[in-house]
């Protein structure tokens, strides 16, 4: 009987599942979620099963051309989870299907290329073709990637569909094998019971007394280890060769093996020392009301809504350790990867050697291990961002979601354009699990849902004093708003008031350590000539270019472009270039001006970027080696920091002014959660908020540590608006290169929107003109946007020409 399967391509412009037959050859291999290889139009490309059909859609599919994979690759819960995603995001079913697959397995066909054996080399040939002939006569055959690091610039695919036609040149598709596979390494082992060793005829091990006590050596380390023992360990331990370990195996004495290890980023982890507390009087009456909500079979995710420092992560690790003992596995995601030092460790102190970690700053080689450890069950917790939720989990009973309100729980820049929350919800339905979600400032959406009964809202209300009775609470940091219109007028220029360059004295002089928090990047955030005013724009999209002093040169934050500090001003000529404004970099160089004896750490995006900086700058300063730390809002989530006992916050209003729905909401949370990082043990705490604009209600609210007024303030506004939660918003986007292009065709989508809401007659349907975006330009391409307010975009999207639109439903923002 002839076997029809549905496979979704893993590309990311296939936006539905396509039928193939299965050869008999092949028919027992096939199953869902299991790797496969299909032509797909002129070329090959790999796919994923996603079921197998009584019947195709399609008359005589093609057939597959291979299985790739030794059994299933994606879980079925991965597979539902896709298909979730795409079509709750509208995104396109390869786009999703990518997300759960390891980096470094999915693979897209590529092309090689080949001189034919004998063939004439024709006269006549252009520049093109004659460079192509000779690179292909040097290297053999050649990859596309190849032949693009080789002939850059130049159009070699047309040299090579003419060069074919005339017979000197032939090509073909083929799907590169995986660029990442289990790890072995060369492992001995002892092929003789231990007690024979003794009795060895010395000839059989060596000639000479040296190679004779090395050997002996190696037999010993091997008799004393009951498993494989890599090569590498034997070097070290006995300072022979590989030499010395051929003699022994050829004279029966050992034998080789190929071991599999893991590449696990835990292992130069140190765990913290974690043994369970006993829970303070509010811990303990929110777990009373949780454990049952773990237990039930209600669906409905739980919100922990608790002040900074109120202990959310001890609950956390109850909810896990519930969770492990009924047999399942747990996710804990954090916002930051900056965060996953202090979680792990917490985590691995309590449940050793059960952790795993997943994220983008680690190898190909660690995630995929990772990836695989935690689909065999063997890992039964994994920490790590967003992208953890796409790693398999066949037990899956519990997630939990730290600081839920994040922003970078939120995919905006490629697709599918999901948030992390949502998808928990929909990953903890498709495997009867449990969400645990916790803020100190939660989004009003979320808030609003907890308050209205759609999740389980749970209350710590006070921050812990971690050296004092558990009956005893500790108060939240004093506020203190400074008003920098005054400092100015009171002729005081500088970017630190009064009050916290004093509060910085009296901090170092007791010995204690200060953050100092602005989210701003660089040296000078305005470069401009004085002589003309014109100032330094990126090429690409428009934005001011940011100068570094530490690398000379100007930087776009938005899409990388950078060139160095020019001598003249590119409009007039003039060399009278002036910088201006603040960043990290120039207040580190202002604090240590200030305060020379002071030891002062960055932390921002420039000094995080390498593999395990973020690990390096907080052990240094966990570990007082330094006393200030100056940082971007990276260092506003989740530090517990005992030291810090001042936090200064520079420009508390610099984010408060953007055109956006949730500008004031995430002013409200960067403040607070900044604010929370002083004060978090006895010694106590201050926090200095330097602003232009001291009578806004998000200062004045954040100041007083107030979310609930704060959110009923917002909610007033929001319901007046008909924003969110009050309607459900989708940003449709257009960009050209062509700034008329992006114009005309967001107009053409404005008419056709309009004309679908007359003729259906769509009750709380509107759409916006369209208008250029707030950042119009982005790597020189012209962003043409219209939201849509709807009840349900879905049902109106699926009608819509979308080619080539970026559809974002419920957006985090609309700039």
């Amino acid at each position: 009987m002839t076997q029809f399967i549905s496979v979704g391509i893993n590309n990311a412009n296939i936006s539905r599942a396509y039928d193939y037959r299965v050869p008999p050859e092949l028919a027992d291999q096939v199953q869902p979620g299991c790797l496969v290889e299909v032509p797909f139009g002129k070329q090959i490309a790999q796919g994923v099963v996603l079921a197998i059909l009584a019947e195709p859609e399609v008359a005589d599919p093609l057939p597959i051309r291979a299985v790739l994979s030794a059994g299933t690759l994606l879980t079925p819960q991965q597979m539902e989870l896709a298909t979730w995603l795409a079509e709750n995001t509208f995104a396109p079913l390869g786009a999703c299907i990518t997300l759960m697959m390891p980096d470094g397995l999915s693979r897209r066909a590529t092309t090689q290329v080949w001189l034919n054996e004998g063939a004439a080399i024709p006269e006549g040939l252009s520049l093109t073709e004659a460079r192509l002939i000779k690179v292909l006569q040097k290297r053999g055959v050649l990859s596309s990637g190849q032949l693009d690091r080789a002939l850059p610039k130049l159009n070699w695919h047309k040299a090579v569909s003419q060069l074919q036609a005339l017979g000197v040149v032939s090509q073909r598709n083929f799907l590169p094998p995986p660029g990442i596979s289990p790890k072995t390494v060369r492992t001995a082992q002892l092929s003789i019971a231990p007690e024979e060793i003794q009795a060895l005829e010395p000839s059989l091990i060596g000639k000479t007394e040296a190679v004779l006590a090395r050997r002996i050596q190696v037999l010993q380390l091997l008799a004393d280890d009951p498993f494989p023992v890599d090569f590498s360990w034997i070097y070290a331990q006995t300072g022979t060769s590989y030499a010395d370990l051929k003699a022994l195996a050829e004279a029966g004495l050992i034998h080789f093996n190929e071991t599999e290890v893991w590449r696990d980023p835990t292992e130069k982890i140190l765990p913290g020392h974690n043994p369970a507390p006993t829970l303070t009087p509010d811990q303990q009456s929110l777990w009373q009301t949780l454990e049952p909500q773990l237990e039930g079979s209600d669906p409905k995710p739980s919100l922990i809504f608790g002040v900074t420092g109120s202990g959310k992560t001890e609950v956390y690790l109850r909810a896990v350790e519930k969770t492990i003992k009924s047999g399942r596995q747990a996710l804990v995601l954090v916002p930051e990867i900056s965060m996953t030092p202090q979680t792990i460790r917490r985590f691995m102190g309590r449940f050793p050697n059960q952790v795993g970690l997943y994220h983008s700053k680690l190898s190909e080689g660690e995630n995929y291990d990772t990836w695989r450890r935690a689909r065999s069950g063997d890992l039964k917790v994994v920490v790590g961002p967003r992208s953890a939720l796409f790693v398999p989990y066949p037990k899956l009973g519990l997630i939990v979601i730290d600081e839920c309100d994040n922003d970078t729980y939120d995919e905006e820049e490629r697709e599918p354009f999901y948030h992390a929350v949502e998808t928990a919800e929909a990953l903890t339905k498709i495997s009867s699990a449990k969400l645990v979600l916790g803020s100190a400032t939660p989004r009003v959406t979320q808030f609003y849902k907890a308050r209205h009964g759609d999740w389980n809202l749970l209350d710590l209300p006070h921050r812990i004093h971690s050296q004092a009775p558990l009956t005893q609470t500790a108060d939240l940091p004093r506020v203190e708003i400074v008003d920098m219109r005054a400092e100015l007028k009171a002729g005081n220029t500088s970017v630190f008031s009064a009050s916290l360059k004093k509060a910085l004295e009296e901090t170092l002089a007791r010995n204690e350590q200060a953050i100092l928090f602005l989210n701003r990047k660089g040296s000078a955030t305005y470069v401009f000539c004085r002589d003309c005013g014109e100032p330094l724009l990126c090429p690409r999209d428009g934005k001011p270019l940011v100068y570094h002093a530490d690398r000379k040169s100007l930087l776009c934050h938005v899409c990388g472009y950078t060139r160095k500090m020019p001598e003249k001003c590119p409009n007039c000529g003039s060399k009278a270039i002036k910088t201006l404004g603040l960043g990290t970099e120039r207040l580190e160089d202002l604090v240590q001006e200030a305060f020379p004896s002071a030891r002062v750490l960055r932390w921002d995006g420039e000094t995080a970027s390498a593999k395990g900086a973020h690990e390096l700058i907080l052990s240094h300063f966990s570990a007082h080696r330094a006393d200030i730390l100056i940082g971007t809002q990276m260092l506003a989530k989740g530090l517990d920091l005992p030291l810090v006992t001042l936090v200064g916050i520079l420009l508390a209003e610099v984010a408060l002014n953007l055109p956006d729905f949730r500008a004031a909401e995430r002013s409200l949370q960067v403040l607070t959660q900044v604010s929370g990082r002083a004060g978090r043990s006895s010694l106590g705490g201050k926090v200095i908020m330097q602003t232009y604009q001291p009578e806004n209600y998000v200062i004045q609210f954040a100041a007083k540590h107030d979310y609930l007024g704060f959110y009923q303030k917002e909610l007033d506004y929001r319901r007046a608006l008909a924003y969110p939660p009050f309607s459900r918003l989708t940003k449709l986007e257009y960009r050209h290169l062509r700034e008329e292009k992006s114009q005309s065709t967001a107009e053409e989508l404005h008419a056709i929107i309009r004309a679908e809401i007359h003729a259906h007659s769509l009750r709380g349907v509107e759409i916006s003109k369209p208008l250029p975006a707030y950042y119009p330009r982005l790597g020189g391409e012209y962003r043409y946007q219209m939201i849509l307010r709807s009840p349900d975009p879905l049902p109106l999207l699926n009608n819509l020409p979308l080619r080539g639109w970026k559809v974002m439903i419920d957006p985090s923002n609309l700039l």
